[in-house]
C-alpha cells in the first residue's frame, strides 16, 4: 500500500480537505470538517491507515485479516487500522473501505453541509 496512491485517492473524493497534524505524525482527511481518514504510525511507528466503518463490517475485516486491527488510538468500534505494510490487504479493498469511510461520514453531516460540498463541487 503507498502513501501517495492513498493520498491521491482520499483526495479525489468530492469535497475532501487534507491537513497534517505535526504532533501525531499524521496525515489527515476530512469531509465537511469531520475526519473520515488518517495515514500515520502506531507506538512502533509501524504506518497504519486509520479509517471509520460500520460496526459490523469493522468486525468481519478483522476476523478476515491479520493486517486490519481496531482503529488505533480512536473509537475501536467506529474506526479500523489497517498496515500499510500488510501482505493480506489488497488495494481494491483499501479504496472500497476509504469510500466506505467517506460515505459513512458524508451522510452524517447536515443536508445543508451536503448540499454546500456539491455545489462547490459542481462549481469546479
Amino acid at each position: 500500500m503507498n502513501k501517495e496512491t492513498i493520498h491521491a485517492y482520499c483526495l479525489k473524493l468530492r469535497g475532501t480537505t487534507y491537513d497534517h497534524k505535526e504532533e501525531w505524525g499524521a496525515d489527515r482527511y476530512h469531509i465537511g470538517g469531520k475526519m473520515f481518514g488518517m495515514m500515520g504510525g502506531d507506538a512502533t511507528g509501524r504506518p497504519v491507515l486509520t479509517l471509520k466503518c460500520e460496526p459490523n463490517r469493522a468486525e468481519e475485516l478483522r476476523e478476515a485479516y491479520e493486517g486490519i486491527i481496531p482503529g488505533y488510538y480512536m473509537n475501536k468500534t467506529h474506526w479500523n487500522s489497517i498496515y500499510m505494510d500488510a501482505d493480506d490487504v489488497p488495494m481494491d479493498l483499501v479504496e472500497n473501505l476509504i469510500k466506505h469511510s467517506y460515505e459513512l461520514v458524508f451522510g452524517k453531516l447536515t443536508k445543508k453541509a451536503q448540499q454546500e460540498i456539491s455545489l462547490m463541487e459542481e462549481m469546479k
